[in-house]
């Protein structure tokens, strides 16, 4: 999701429960930032994402959204907040040479990591032959993917935040009015700001009793395994959702008001031991 430039120092101020902080200069220079791109590439909505920890230099992620939310974003990274650049969509090779990529990111965005694949064969034999390939992945690429995969697995919205139109754009419900406080501790209220994975194999008749409109996306509740830890701020006046899968996604949301958003603030490694750790 993100946070939007015109509640960027309130949103970073609730952040902070989840430890989430920047420094003032950081702070200036990404709303200012955000301000600007968003005029330059025509974006409709424009967000700050959050920022990968590299060994050298991190990585700060802006994302811009044109009529479809859903569908139609873009990425753009930075190392001080000041110069930005578009960062191309990673293809599926990067994709697949990213799950099995070892090591942090080191700041450098042409710095190639080596990648070893091993390809299991039975086609002219019984004994299975094993063969290593080994091939590399540019850091931008892998970055890239890693967002992707971030966004697939842990960017979450409230129930009702945004709405199917009829004619296919997913747009922000301007009717929200928030989760009640009961509500907003339910995983079953929150989605996976993605394409559906779960929805389109449900039967015909539980998806018919569903407004389409609003419940058009996978709720977080039906993940395998379960990797989100819910906690209430100031009473029931905040809850903070944190995602056990990718450690340093944070998403807020204040019951009773249109109020939510996340930002990831980690070293871009998803926590592949979480099904043990349940």
């Amino acid at each position: 999701m993100g946070i939007e430039a015109k509640d960027f120092t309130l949103d970073l101020d609730l952040l902070a429960f989840s430890g989430i902080a920047f420094s003032p200069e950081q702070r200036a220079s990404l709303q200012t930032s955000l301000i600007i791109l968003k005029e330059q590439y025509k974006f409709k909505t424009i967000h700050f994402w959050g920022k990968i920890l590299g060994i050298t230099d991190d990585y700060f992620i802006i994302q811009g959204r044109q009529k479809d939310e859903l569908r139609d974003r873009q990425f753009l990274y930075s190392k001080d907040c000041v110069n930005w650049n578009m960062l191309t969509p990673a293809n599926d090779e990067a994709k697949d040479s990213t799950e099995v990529c070892q090591g942090r990111f080191t700041g450098d965005p042409s710095n190639d990591f080596e990648v070893t694949k091993y390809n299991i064969t039975n086609e002219d034999t019984e004994d299975e032959n094993i063969e290593e390939v080994k091939s590399s992945v540019r850091e931008e690429d892998r970055l890239a993917a890693t967002l992707s995969k971030i966004e697939q697995d842990a960017l979450i919205i409230p129930r009702g935040a945004y709405i199917l139109q009829p004619n296919g754009d997913v747009e922000r419900n301007r009717t929200f009015a928030g989760l009640t406080a009961t509500e907003s501790g339910k995983l079953s209220n929150y989605f996976h700001f993605c394409e559906p994975i779960h929805l389109p194999k449900k039967g015909l008749i539980h998806r018919s009793a569903l407004d389409k409109s609003l419940h058009f996306l996978d709720t977080i509740d039906e993940d395998i395994p379960k990797g989100w830890s819910v906690q209430f701020e100031r009473g029931s006046g905040l809850v903070q959702i944190r995602s056990l899968k990718w450690p340093g996604m944070a998403f807020f949301h204040i019951p009773e008001t249109n109020r939510y958003g996340s930002l990831y603030c980690g070293v871009g490694e998803e926590n592949k031991d979480l099904a043990f750790m349940l």
